[in-house]
């Protein structure tokens, strides 16, 4: 990978990476050992994740980490000495994966605490490896999660169970979140990095015209009836129908080779 900083542009605690070869753009975690994230960190991080999102040579998006643990949390101190405009900009800035058009993957080791695991909540897909360890631990402080944390995760795995980890501050070992829904693949810790690049080269297959439009489809119907569900999802497919990626997919179908998608 290539990476991609410019020297006036400098990134407080992580790095972007490109993969042009596989598609792939990294926002990579660099403040080892614990990895924690600072104020500044959050707005920057936003603005890669949209960088990302905008550039032509990445299909997938990956957030990852440097060292045995994916994040610890926030930088405790940093709350108290941001400003209430800096405060009020938490949960926008880390819901950036979800905003993203691409596909989003967050990679999970270690510790994933706090704003680590709201970020990683904001992903379509969490890897994890089996020492992984999931935790809310807000309370400790006198806090509640500030960055969408106890929202996302309550619509993941309900009411009960996310009272269970908020309201108790209870760390959730990998196998468990993985019983849970909450992760997507749970693998050893040694072939993290391989299930990842799987999962890239598995998503750069598909037409990013039709990826890019069941994430919207299945982020804006979450709250919705099932009725008005399924009639977004009737327009969507309309829509997809006239794409000359269906066309070509079809074509490919019955001609039982490999399609060549180009997004449009």
């Amino acid at each position: 990978m290539n990476d991609v900083l410019a020297p006036d542009h400098p990134h407080d605690g992580f790095r972007i990476e490109i993969d042009e070869a596989h598609a792939r753009g990294d926002i990579v975690l660099d403040r080892p050992p614990y990895n924690v994230i600072t104020m500044p960190q959050r707005d920057q991080m936003r603005r890669a994740f949209e960088t990302l999102d905008e550039d032509p040579r990445v299909r997938v998006i990956v957030v990852r980490s440097i060292g045995r643990h994916f994040s610890s949390g926030g930088y405790i101190k940093g709350f108290l000495e941001a400003s209430p405009e800096q405060v009020s900009h938490l949960a926008w800035n880390i819901a950036a994966p979800a905003r993203a058009s691409k596909p989003v993957i967050a990679v999970n080791r270690g510790y994933c605490f706090g704003v680590g695991f709201e970020l990683s909540l904001a992903c379509d897909f969490r890897l994890a490896s089996e020492t992984c360890e999931y935790a809310l631990p807000e309370q400790k402080l006198g806090q509640i999660p500030g960055s969408g944390g106890s929202a996302r995760l309550q619509k993941i795995i309900g009411i009960t169970r996310t009272k269970d980890i908020v309201m108790r501050s209870r760390r959730i070992a990998a196998r468990e979140a993985n019983d849970w829904g909450i992760v997507t693949e749970i693998v050893p810790d040694d072939e993290l990095e391989q299930a990842t690049a799987r999962l890239v080269a598995e998503l750069v297959t598909f037409s990013p015209l039709a990826q890019r439009t069941a994430k919207k489809l299945l982020n804006d119907t979450e709250d919705a009836s099932l009725a008005i569900a399924i009639e977004m999802e009737g327009h969507c497919y309309s829509r997809l129908r006239s794409s000359e990626d269906f066309h070509e997919g079809v074509a490919a179908f019955h001609e039982k080779r490999e399609p060549r998608f180009r997004g449009v």
